[in-house]
């Protein structure tokens, strides 16, 4: 079952799937509440970053919670999905492919 999509900052309609919500919380449960932030994050990223396996990382600013990531695959101009999202305290600012205002 499709819980939610968001655009991708590259158009393309991303699905965060109720078995992918699932195998996040089962690893992260502190993330019970960011379903929408998830949703958000694609849609309005602070930054993009390349990841291995022709992936990205949208990524936004969550304070002192850190930087939520969330993974996704775009499979073709019009469809992907999510494959998991974490917060974390930095990214690499190495793998930055696009950032907002630029």
């Amino acid at each position: 079952m499709i819980l939610g999509t968001a655009e991708s900052i590259n158009g393309v309609s991303i699905r965060l799937t109720d078995e992918r919500w699932e195998h996040i919380l089962d690893s992260r449960p502190y993330l019970r509440n960011y379903e929408e932030d998830v949703l958000d994050t694609i849609e309005t990223p602070d930054l993009v970053l390349r990841a291995a396996g022709g992936v990205q990382v949208a990524v936004t600013s969550h304070g002192r919670n850190g930087f939520l990531h969330v993974v996704y695959r775009e499979v073709n101009r019009g469809d992907g999905f999510v494959i998991t999202a974490y917060l974390k305290d930095s990214y690499n600012r190495r793998q930055v492919i696009w950032r907002a205002n630029e």
